[in-house]
């Protein structure tokens, strides 16, 4: 098997959280995961972006009409399998994802696990995204969840709680 060339560029555009070591190695390992996991076969190239709370609140503002923090977005390039190709490098631009790492450290302390799982699993939601899962139905965010968990566990990055919260 050839090795496909997946592009992960990453910028971080925050201070209020230092990046811990590694954190850059595994998105890129989250990427190559989701992708080989949903047999994207052709190169690729996403863009990773770290905010803060304020960052991605105008962000969210700006694009979803919702004036508040959330934890990452997600901006698909391509739209039914179909993607722009960047010229020089002939890979098909998935998109861009943005994540508040502010909020990251947050939850990840809410649900009392790492920061790691949480980028991680942040990670793989937004790739999904940009593949162009969606969790509107039910049946849909079951399905998304199942992949992400499917790459946590890969990746040794199991589940550690439920995700949910108590009031």
């Amino acid at each position: 098997m050839t090795e496909k060339k997946i592009r992960v560029i990453i910028t971080n555009n925050q201070k209020a959280v230092k990046i811990p070591t590694g954190l850059r190695m595994l998105i890129r390992r989250c990427c190559h995961a989701v992708l080989e996991l949903e047999k994207f076969s052709e190169p690729a190239e996403i863009s990773v972006t770290f905010t803060d709370n304020e960052g991605i609140r105008e962000l969210n503002k700006q694009y979803r009409n919702i004036d508040a923090p959330t934890d990452v977005l997600s901006f698909p390039m391509g739209e039914n399998g179909e993607y722009d190709t960047n010229l020089e490098t002939g890979a098909k631009i998935l998109g861009d994802v943005v994540i508040s790492v502010e909020k990251a450290v947050e939850q990840a302390d809410a649900f009392g696990h790492s920061l790691q799982r949480e980028i991680g699993y942040l990670t793989a939601h937004s790739v999904l995204h940009l593949l162009g899962y969606d969790h509107v139905e039910n049946m849909e965010k079951v399905r998304m969840r199942e992949k992400e968990e499917y790459v946590m566990e890969a990746l040794g990055l199991p589940a550690s709680s439920s995700y949910i919260i108590e009031e």
